[in-house]
């Protein structure tokens, strides 16, 4: 029993057990129970799936509030709302990426759970080797924001040149390194098919493979900016990661109701970029201007929800008649 109230990265052990028994308790629900079989989701069910996952998350906020005090709460929902937005992002690329390897809506949602396991290793990993950085070199915390204002302001002036799937170094390696089968096999990555060269049977990725990594690897691009932007809100590597995770674990039932209408968030991105900026620049407004003062969490999380909301109910103005690009 001690060793559950022991430390470990600055949290009670039993903290990090009951956010683990959580997400292993939602994923083995969301796959074992509501979705046992391969089918498209509607909207209305991914709107509700959706809803269950955000109360979960902000449920799971009052309680990191209530055991680890305002400050720390006031922090995971800024962590949370600044992730949750960035998924957004995330799934005009995912939409790509299963368009591009012809995936057909029945087999998204197992891929989309595999994918978001393998996030939540690749982040933790991410988030452990960020945390024992700062920990060892407090100055790296100055790195990350300016990292966060550079994105934020190359956010604001990039263009909207879609994504070259096809043309990924890394799939035209797998291309040239492993037998891929041309067609699906159901909802399997791998199947044992014949040969072509030797006339034996072996083992060949599916395109539903393919699309699993070009997935993560997108996921990790992404993760250079949410990664940084938590870190910048906090380095509790507590509040970091289960903010991130809680954000994600949604992001397959989001994903279903915004597809459709992702175009509708044309305008989101820069919400996005001014978000970074902000998040980057408090840091030294905080050392610089404030004296090594905290900036003000409810400050923080105000500016945060302000700007994303503002991005979205702009977006949802401006393109009401379907026109995704619609002049500003």
């Amino acid at each position: 029993m001690e060793f559950l109230f022991s430390d470990w990265l600055g949290t009670p052990v039993w903290f990090w057990a009951a956010f683990i028994v959580l997400v292993v308790a939602l994923t083995a629900f969301d796959l074992g129970i509501l979705h046992k079989e391969n089918k498209e989701m509607g909207i209305g069910e991914s709107l509700k799936l959706s809803a269950l996952y955000i109360g979960i998350a902000l449920a799971f906020g009052a309680w990191i509030w209530a055991e680890k005090g305002g400050e720390a709460g006031l922090q995971y929902y800024t962590g949370f709302f600044i992730e949750k937005a960035l998924s957004i992002d995330n799934i005009f690329v995912i939409s790509l990426i299963f368009a591009t390897f012809a995936i057909p809506a029945r087999y998204q949602y197992r891929a989309l759970l595999w994918g978001i396991v393998a996030v939540i290793v690749l982040r933790g990993i991410m988030i452990a080797g960020g945390a024992a950085l700062v920990t060892e070199y407090e100055w790296l915390l100055y790195v990350f924001a300016a990292f966060l204002v550079f994105t934020g302001v190359k956010m604001l002036f990039a263009s909207d040149k879609p994504m070259d799937v096809a043309g990924n170094p890394v799939v035209r390696w797998l291309s040239r390194h492993i037998p891929i089968t041309p067609d699906l096999h159901g909802e399997k990555f791998f199947v044992r098919t014949i040969d072509k060269k030797s006339g034996k049977l072996a083992l060949a990725a599916t395109p539903l493979f393919l699309a699993l990594v070009v997935i993560n690897l997108a996921d990790l691009v992404f993760a250079f900016d949410s990664v940084p932007a938590i870190f910048a809100i906090t380095t509790d590597t507590f509040i970091v990661y289960t903010s991130n995770i809680m954000a994600i674990l949604g992001l397959r039932a989001l994903y279903f109701a915004l597809a459709a209408m992702v175009h509708r968030f044309h305008y989101l991105k820069y919400a996005l970029a001014l978000v970074l900026v902000f998040i980057g620049s408090k840091i030294f407004v905080a050392d610089f201007l404030l004296g090594g003062a905290k900036f003000p969490p409810l400050i923080s999380l105000g500016v945060t929800v302000a700007l994303i909301a503002g991005g979205v109910l702009w977006s949802l103005v401006k393109t009401k008649d379907g026109d995704a690009s619609a002049s500003t």
